[in-house]
């Protein structure tokens, strides 16, 4: 079974370290005379296992609207739903759990002033939480993209990369015989036979490859132009490619009548 990538990693890391500096903040903020002594222990715990609680929850809400609503096509819309969400999931929570130890300890409920005031600076923590996720996943995003740009430069400019157990190894462009598709993969070939299955569609490979070398002859197959010998016409306007000897790939490929005349032109540039 595949592992689904966090794209908010590290998110838990972070949040572990950071909710106890926002309880410790709260604490100063809430409590007028604070000495140390085991009621700040208690207090400190409760309410830092309070906020875990309410992260907890938080996070749960994002993931769930990430399979629901993703940020794409409309962004707007799914950054004002996950802090509305967010943020009115994570106040029941703490409030719940506020109101459950202030019965057990005082056999009470919990003072007005928490919902006026202890509250209202949770609240404020909420949209701080937002933004970290936010910020994250857009950083995310960005490294991907740097990441994807950087490996089609390598491509273009180097040659095809391709992985084969946890090498990854560069084919030389001079190297293949061109590609095509079997099944679900496009399969890189060389002269030799050797064949390299790819995780990417030919659909997506064909935009990395310098269009000087390749030609996408038909739905199957991709061709290196040192790989073809010549063609002729065929009739109603298409044309048969004739390829050098080949296990991987026939002798002859017919080039479709809408395609026919970008084949030539690239093949007999003037």
């Amino acid at each position: 079974m595949e592992i689904q990538k966090n794209p908010y990693h590290p998110d838990v890391t972070v949040f572990l370290i950071l909710i106890p500096f926002i309880s410790a903040i709260n604490y100063y903020l809430t409590y007028v005379d604070i000495k140390l002594n085991g009621f700040l222990v208690l207090t400190f715990t409760i309410d830092t296992l309070q906020g875990y609680c309410g992260w907890w929850g938080a996070r749960t809400f994002i993931f769930y609207l990430d399979k629901r609503l993703p940020f794409d096509p409309n962004p707007g819309k799914r950054i004002a739903l996950q802090l509305t969400g967010t943020t009115l999931i994570g106040l029941f929570i703490i409030s719940i759990l506020t109101e459950v130890v202030s019965l057990v300890a005082k056999g009470k409920m919990a003072p007005s002033e928490f919902y006026l005031f202890d509250l209202f600076i949770i609240w404020i923590w909420f949209f701080v939480v937002n933004g970290i996720y936010l910020g994250l996943y857009f950083y995310g995003r960005y490294q991907e993209s740097e990441t994807q740009r950087q490996r089609e430069k390598r491509i273009k400019t180097e040659g095809l990369f391709v992985k084969q157990g946890k090498q990854e190894i560069r084919l030389d462009y001079k190297n293949l015989e061109g590609l095509f598709v079997d099944g679900d993969y496009a399969v890189a070939s060389q002269p030799d036979g050797k064949k390299f299955y790819l995780a990417q569609s030919l659909d997506k490979i064909e935009k990395l490859l310098p269009e000087e070398f390749f030609f996408r002859l038909s739905r199957q197959y991709l061709i290196h132009r040192q790989f073809i010998t010549g063609f002729k016409r065929a009739e109603n306007g298409k044309v048969q490619v004739q390829l050098k000897t080949s296990s991987n790939f026939p002798s002859e490929i017919v080039v479709s009548r809408l395609r026919a005349p970008a084949f030539k032109s690239w093949f007999q540039p003037d």
